[in-house]
């Protein structure tokens, strides 16, 4: 089955859309990537968007416009992931949607908000469409989060030692082999939010770790941000830019004078080095597998490779999967196993009572036509 897999992360920059061939061989599930395109967010939605995101307030006429304006973006990168990558023969979308709020209180996560709405999809594609993955775990008393999880344990079953999967997007997270998974905290979030607040809005990220390159870590900040209560909470456990946002930068820059925005970019990018490397550690991982936007960081990669030491770092390329595809392929995997009614989650990695089917599935322009249930769920994940 030709599925494409449709993410946008908390950075929010752009829509990436994987196709992949899947199929089920007895208990592997066989994945041959097709390929990858990535469409931007155009600059008025992005700041509507941006605008819209907690801490800030927004209103029901803005959420319904965001819910139709992302749809028709999601919708524009699977016709064109078709087109490129599946010459017009795909036959199912997962989209993840934005994500624009995760309601956590006191370490239980009480609901979720994706948006993009899946009718403009399935409307353009032709397609039948499976969304709204997250909700799902959360009724079933999971964080909703890492749901990647799953297609990390399926995917790394077998390494040798304990191989640690690590995506570093807007947040980070890890899935470690024997199920525990969860966000560590910022990954690029406050670093992204920091160049653009610090810029004056001219950037939005530090191209190739360039700021951090030329700053000086400011040890009394890094310890101010390290005291974050969040990091000392146990796993399962999920965050969002509902608490890492450009707020809580400011706050945690008071008192300190003046910092060039050099030298906050780098302490920053020390605080997201410390705290993955410290996650990792608790894990007792030999090998970590690393994807997302903050792979092309150089200067976080060296950071973060300082503080792993004998801990082998790598990037999820040089195992067969493309890094800054890897999520989108995750949905595809967890959009083809709804479809065969086999579930997405694990329960040891997201805190939920059990396994779950994961979604709802918008019917495409012949209807809603599913292939027949699966008679088992895959325990290896193999790349072709």
């Amino acid at each position: 089955m030709r599925v494409i897999g449709l993410m946008s992360g908390t950075s929010y920059d752009a829509i990436d859309a994987a196709a992949a061939d899947l199929g089920l061989a007895g208990d592997r599930l066989v994945l041959k990537p097709l390929g990858l395109v990535s469409e931007a967010y155009d600059s008025g939605l992005r700041e509507e968007l941006a605008a819209a995101l907690p801490p800030a307030a927004t209103s029901l006429a803005g959420v319904c416009r965001l819910d139709t304006r992302i749809g028709q973006a999601f919708a524009a990168a699977a016709v064109r992931a078709d087109r490129e990558l599946c010459g017009g023969q795909a036959e199912l979308v997962a989209s993840h949607g934005q994500t624009v709020y995760h309601w956590v209180e006191a370490g239980r996560v009480y609901g979720t908000l994706q948006l993009g709405q899946p009718a403009w999809i399935a409307e353009a594609t032709g397609l039948p469409v499976v969304a709204d993955f997250r909700p799902r775990d959360i009724a079933a008393g999971g964080q909703g989060a890492p749901l990647v999880s799953l297609v990390d344990l399926l995917w790394l079953r077998g390494r040798a030692g304990t191989s640690v999967a690590l995506n570093l997007g807007g947040i980070a997270n890890l899935t470690a082999p024997d199920g525990t998974a969860f966000d560590t905290g910022p990954a690029c979030a406050l670093i992204d939010a920091a160049a653009h607040g610090l810029s004056g809005g001219r950037l939005d990220h530090d191209v190739d770790g360039a700021l951090a390159a030329r700053g000086t870590v400011h040890e009394p900040m890094l310890r101010r941000l390290l005291a974050e209560p969040y990091y000392a909470l146990p796993a399962p456990k999920t965050t969002g830019k509902e608490l890492f946002h450009l707020g809580y930068l400011r706050d945690a820059l008071a008192g300190f004078g003046t910092l060039t925005a050099e030298d906050v970019i780098a302490t920053l990018t020390r605080l997201t080095a410390l705290t993955v490397a410290d996650a990792v550690r608790a894990v007792r991982a030999t090998e970590v597998v690393a994807s997302g936007g903050g792979t092309r960081n150089p200067v976080l990669m060296e950071m973060l490779a300082r503080e792993l030491g004998a801990v082998a770092l790598r990037t999820s390329d040089e195992l067969g999967l493309p890094s800054a595809a890897k999520e989108a392929y995750a949905f595809a995997v967890l959009g083809f196993l709804t479809v065969h009614g086999l579930a997405g989650t694990d329960p040891v990695s997201t805190g939920a009572r059990h396994p779950s089917v994961l979604g709802s599935v918008t019917p495409g322009r012949d209807g809603l036509r599913l292939p027949p249930r699966a008679d088992r769920s895959p325990v290896r994940l193999v790349l072709e």
